[in-house]
């Protein structure tokens, strides 16, 4: 059989396509096919947090991916624009996190990456102690993907939006393709599904049911006037400023939504009320727009990657949650080192299918 492809990706979010210019750099032909447009999902709605980091001496699996995007986020943003033209947004802003009794855990994981923060006079949030953290960075989330769509173009990476899958082309019980709405099949070596919370419906035919939802996250968007300073994190809850006048407000977390993408009025306004009390100022803001994005969760709040249990040529990467953005650059690197058979920086069973959920995972960064 020919291969009309080494690796095929199936979403076109910023995960995949993230993890679709990894493997293209390193020599294998690569497609990807999203069920719609691309990134027009949980990419295009987040906003584009980035919590600073050090992987050397991150704690946790999980911090160490989130500390590796910290690090390649300013040399992909520079390559981007480089190569592209397209601006993603990338800049450091600084953030001041808001932590209850509960999560100040996170003082002595970040001390232990070695990331700069200094506890503040801020009693905006009733409960909580304010620490800046002045290297806390951000990026425009819609500009990032047109960046990240322009160069898989470049790289010759075939992309095909609209083309949902239908399903496994099998031989044997072993996936050699994919089946089309139109009936046509598309064949490949390897396969990676980076589908959100759709993940689930496409590996449930390959018995594998990891559990993934989706989360609704509704956003608000202000336009103060002036830049409102660094991005400010309470919970579940953050503000984050471009810069140019706007702010982002978000974000509700909503699992009972279902895959309703729909905004409500109950969910803008206790945003509003949110921004209104955090930044007092903001009252005079006027909205600019509002938006609501899927996310996908997770039984124990990690990432799936990995191949799936039986098929080893059909990997995952799925789960991520609220931070899709800022993990992509450590997914992209952990997925492409283990499809291309190399060392991998982060052990293999820290996101396995088949792990056992414990716990929550608690981060070093909620955002």
């Amino acid at each position: 059989m020919q291969w009309a492809h080494d690796i095929l990706v199936i979403g076109g979010g910023i995960v995949g396509l993230t993890t679709a210019i990894r493997l293209r750099e390193a020599g294998a032909t690569v497609a990807v096919y999203d069920r719609g447009e691309f990134g027009r999902e949980a990419s295009w709605a987040g906003a584009g947090i980035l919590p600073p980091g050090n992987p050397e001496r991150a704690v946790t699996p999980i911090d160490r991916l989130r500390a590796i995007g910290a690090v390649e986020f300013p040399r992909i943003s520079t390559q981007l624009r480089e190569s592209t033209g397209i601006d993603n947004g990338y800049r450091v802003n600084g953030g001041i996190e808001y932590l209850f009794a509960d999560d100040e855990y996170s003082l002595e994981l970040w001390a232990h990456e070695g990331i700069r923060f200094e506890r503040i006079d801020d009693d905006r949030v009733p409960g909580a102690t304010a620490y800046h953290v002045p290297v806390m960075a951000q990026v425009r989330n819609p500009r990032h993907l047109r960046a990240l769509i322009a160069e898989a173009n470049r790289l010759g990476i075939g992309l095909f939006p609209n083309r949902g899958i239908e399903a496994w082309d099998r031989v044997d019980g072993h996936v050699a393709g994919i089946e089309l709405a139109d009936g046509s099949r598309v064949f490949a070596d390897r396969f990676l599904v980076a589908a959100g919370p759709w993940s689930e419906r496409l590996l449930g035919p390959l018995d594998c049911h990891l559990g993934v939802h989706p989360i609704r996250g509704q956003i608000l968007l202000l336009n103060a006037g002036s830049d409102a300073g660094p991005t400010r994190i309470a919970g579940k809850r953050y503000l984050v400023p471009r810069g140019d006048g706007l702010v982002l407000v978000g974000s509700t977390e909503e699992p009972e939504a279902g895959f309703a993408k729909q905004t409500t009025s109950g969910g803008l306004a206790d945003l509003r009320e949110f921004a209104n009390g955090l930044l007092p100022e903001l009252t005079t803001a006027t909205v600019a727009g509002a938006w609501a994005g899927l996310r996908p969760g997770s039984p124990d709040g990690l990432p799936f990657l990995g191949p799936v249990p039986g098929q080893d040529n059909v990997f995952v990467a799925t789960g991520h949650g609220r931070a899709g953005v800022q993990l992509s650059p450590g997914t992209a690197r952990f997925l492409a080192d283990r499809m291309l058979g190399r060392p991998t920086a982060i052990p293999h069973d820290a996101f396995a299918l088949d792990r056992k959920p414990t716990a929550p995972a608690r981060p070093a960064f909620r955002s």
